[in-house]
């Protein structure tokens, strides 16, 4: 009874957090109930058992896309008007698409697709061990080549972004290192009594150093 109380509770809340995330006009709250809609989802993992899949989903899509796409739609100067506008001129589109969604979930639930399939029996290992377990042996060059994938598209955005302007000053860790003692540092001797009428008249600069 209560792990069907928190199945309903954490289903409900995640389908009006994604709801809320389509209908709200302001980008911050779809953000947000983006994320609110990961917790529940992690909440539903967690109650079938796969909490890996549950720490996996609140650590990489909370904990970084999410914070991502909330920092980058504060950042960005958004014309709201323009977007409702957009959203109401791809609206029967997406009423389409949706509807189409909507029929397939349908059709496999209730339909034929599922049956006579039985699950296999769980493994007295937990599901951490079973998903490393299959995913570095039968998958490992998949799992390879989507590594290489991902650090060819990181790669590409930083020589996207890596753009010489004039004006602009960049760090040199070559020059860095190869400067001197002497360079950097340089040692003054000041009297007793000229000490704070010396140190006023020194350069910033040389003060910091």
């Amino acid at each position: 009874m209560i792990e069907a109380l928190f199945f309903y509770l954490f289903s409900a809340v995640m389908l009006g957090a994604g709801l809320m995330v389509v209908v709200s006009r302001n980008p911050v709250y779809s953000v947000l109930f983006l994320i609110l809609a990961f917790f529940n989802a992690a909440g539903l993992f967690v109650l079938i058992g796969a909490e890996f899949i549950a720490m996996l989903l609140v650590v990489v899509y909370v904990g970084a896309v999410a914070v991502l796409f909330l920092f980058v739609v504060m950042m960005l100067d958004i014309n709201f008007a323009e977007m409702r506008a957009g959203f109401q001129k791809y609206l029967p589109l997406g009423l389409v698409v949706g509807g189409i969604l909507v029929f397939e979930l349908v059709a496999a639930i209730y339909g034929d697709a599922f049956k006579g399939a039985s699950l296999p029996a769980m493994p007295e290992i937990s599901n951490t061990r079973a998903l490393g377990n299959v995913l570095y042996t039968k998958y490992m060059y998949l799992f390879q080549v989507a590594g290489l994938i991902l650090l060819v598209a990181m790669i590409g955005a930083i020589s996207l972004t890596m753009r010489k302007r004039p004006g602009v000053r960049r760090q040199v860790v070559a020059e860095q290192n190869a400067r001197s003692r002497a360079d950097s540092v340089e040692v003054v001797e000041v009297p007793v009594g000229a000490a704070a009428r010396t140190l006023h008249n020194v350069s910033p600069s040389r003060r910091e150093g």
